[in-house]
């Protein structure tokens, strides 16, 4: 039973501190642009152009 009365600050505080490094990535304009995060993930590799061809070892 005592250990609740340690856990249960431990869980405020972690979530305190969770809450707080939500604001902070909000303020700092982490989610300005999520459409163009998406397009980034989906064709950020075509800008690189084509993958090179695998590499033959004389098998």
């Amino acid at each position: 039973m005592t250990i609740l009365f340690l856990l249960a600050p431990l869980a405020l505080l972690m979530a305190g501190v969770s809450l707080l490094a939500f604001f902070w990535t909000f303020k700092a304009g982490q989610y300005d642009d999520p459409k163009g995060d998406a397009a980034r993930i989906l064709y950020g590799h075509l800008d690189e152009g084509p993958p090179s061809p695998p590499v033959d070892e004389g098998r």
